[in-house]
């Protein structure tokens, strides 16, 4: 069928000026797209000057967890509705892949941030699992492998060095994903059992990327000036610690290495902001193609023992209840909390586990003061009644003005880091960050809308060399996003609600009309891109 889109203003994805013109679909292909003389089309929508992109491309995304739900849609709704069409997931080194049948170690999978609860299955490599969610859910997607994932399936989440065995089966599988499509590795160097992993297992992994060419995504091992990933308080900040490993890791090499959700927990934190951009332009200038992704909030969501440390978390829950490790524990996260400018009255509990509603919105001071303990008790009680597997909602990670900074900055790419909860407080990017890039273009804060588009949509596309998308021209598959840019400018964000977005199509297919979402195409909408 073709479908003729008339009176477009058209971002075409290449950070040109937009222009109007005409776009015509046939089934999942984009056909032409401007001036098209005497278009033959069974359907004519009259866009009357809306604003038309190619669909946009979560860049940081980790809804490989999402898609293999037995219902798919309460998890991509939101996205759609902020005009996202496709996602590169597997990130933080969690991905839902990254195991050999028979692996003893599943209960570990997902970094306590994730599980198969609720899925059609478990599915170990990307070929297996690429011919199950391939048009069996509502949206693309670009699948990354995770080495936490992976170490875990060989080695479990001891705090070791994994045995050479170990290792050999470990980068086995992560070369094998990425021969069979997978469109790089992504490490997780906060969570377990990628914070236990050295410089020199790092390497190897960073090396099978450089091997066939595809990016190396790093959740770092500090985002903050002080951390308990290293020892001592005091001295370089943990955050360009963090930092100086990548370097290590990616000296000497022309590595695609990707900075994931470039933030600064704490307020001391943002002072290291100049010297973080000092770093990535001297790693350009040394040969790394480095770039980086934000979203548009101020906070962000992670496991409940993000701010333990290492030491401790290796220990049995035994060794975690004696007063002399309680005692140090204290010790160290108070002098942390009064050098890093962000405290347990930052912490927000989302969710901790059914029965105990009641601590969710709520800080941990909070619930402190309300039971009369301390906030380091407080803080512990909410890890072991939670398993320490809780969810928590943290700020300040960053400020309006670094992300407009970044906003103008070639080599920052737009994501949301966010996906849906069954239980408990959302992260409010599943619901309007797109729409507040946008918003910042149309009210000068955030760069040009041509270059905004881009880092959404052609940029994307082309750091994780995803085919045929990102863009709109003949040929390329037909992802479209259908905005309004008065709407976008005028609305008020923030409010667990998208803005601006009209509609969407994936593949050709019209998902998203005005604020109706057609459930019965976005079962099967969705395709799987492997990268060859």
């Amino acid at each position: 069928m073709k479908h003729l889109l008339k009176n477009a203003k058209i971002y075409d994805g290449t950070g040109s000026a937009p222009f109007h013109g005409d776009i015509l679909l046939e089934n999942d292909r984009i056909v032409a797209v401007g001036t098209i003389e005497n278009p033959e089309a069974d359907m004519v929508t009259d866009l009357e000057g809306r604003s038309v992109s190619s669909g946009f491309i979560d860049g940081h995304s980790h809804n490989d967890w999402f898609a293999i739900k037995k219902d798919t849609l309460p998890y991509f709704e939101p996205f759609i509705r902020q005009g996202i069409t496709g996602f590169v997931t597997g990130n933080c080194g969690v991905s839902a892949t990254g195991f050999e049948p028979g692996c003893s170690y599943m209960d570990h999978m997902g970094g306590g941030l994730f599980d198969y609860r609720n899925t059609t299955g478990e599915y170990g490599t990307i070929e297996e699992y690429c011919s199950v969610v391939d048009q069996n859910m509502p949206c693309n997607m670009t699948m990354l492998t995770g080495h936490c994932s992976a170490r875990a399936a060989v080695g479990g989440v001891e705090n070791r060095k994994l045995t050479p065995e170990e290792e050999k089966q470990m980068l086995a599988i992560l070369e094998k994903a990425l021969q069979q499509g997978a469109a790089g590795i992504s490490l997780g160097m906060m969570y377990e059992p990628g914070l236990y992993a050295d410089v020199e297992e790092l390497k190897k992994v960073a090396a099978l990327c450089v091997k066939y060419n595809k990016p190396l995504t790093v959740h770092p091992r500090a985002e903050s000036k002080v951390s308990m990933a290293y020892p001592g308080l005091f001295g370089r900040s943990h955050l360009l610690r963090a930092m100086d490993e990548l370097v290590e890791i990616a000296r000497g090499t022309n590595l695609k290495l990707q900075y994931s959700h470039a933030i600064f927990v704490g307020r001391s934190s943002f002072g290291d902001k100049e010297e973080l951009l000092k770093i990535f332009r001297q790693l350009r200038e040394d040969g790394v193609d480095l770039m980086f992704d934000i979203y548009n909030e101020l906070l962000g969501v992670s496991v409940i023992t993000a701010i333990l440390p290492a030491w401790y978390q290796g220990m049995s829950r035994e060794e975690k209840r004696k007063p002399r490790t309680r005692a140090k524990l204290a010790a160290l996260v108070k002098a942390s909390s009064l050098l890093l400018g962000f405290g347990f009255n930052d912490i927000q509990i989302a969710y901790i586990g059914p029965g105990y509603e009641k601590y969710e919105g709520k800080t941990v001071h909070q619930i402190a003061r309300e039971e009369g303990i301390s906030d380091i008790s407080a803080y512990l009680k909410l890890c072991e009644i939670s398993n320490f597997k809780g969810r928590v909602n943290m700020g300040p990670y960053t400020t309006p003005e670094i992300i407009s900074e970044f906003e103008h900055d070639d080599r920052c790419l737009y994501m949301t880091d966010a996906w849906v909860e069954e239980h408990g407080v959302q992260n409010p990017a599943i619901y309007d960050c797109f729409p507040k890039f946008l918003r910042d273009s149309l009210l000068g804060t955030g760069d040009t809308m041509p270059n905004t588009i881009r880092r959404m949509t052609g940029a994307i596309a082309d750091r994780y060399m995803i085919p045929q998308r990102g863009y709109l021209k003949p040929g390329y598959y037909a992802d479209l996003t259908v905005f309004n840019e008065d709407i976008l400018r005028n609305s008020t964000p923030d409010r667990e609600k998208p803005f601006g977005i009209e509609k969407v199509f994936i593949n050709g297919r019209l998902v998203l009309d005005g604020d109706k979402l057609k459930k019965e195409e976005l079962k099967t909408s969705g395709r799987a891109i492997k990268i060859l």
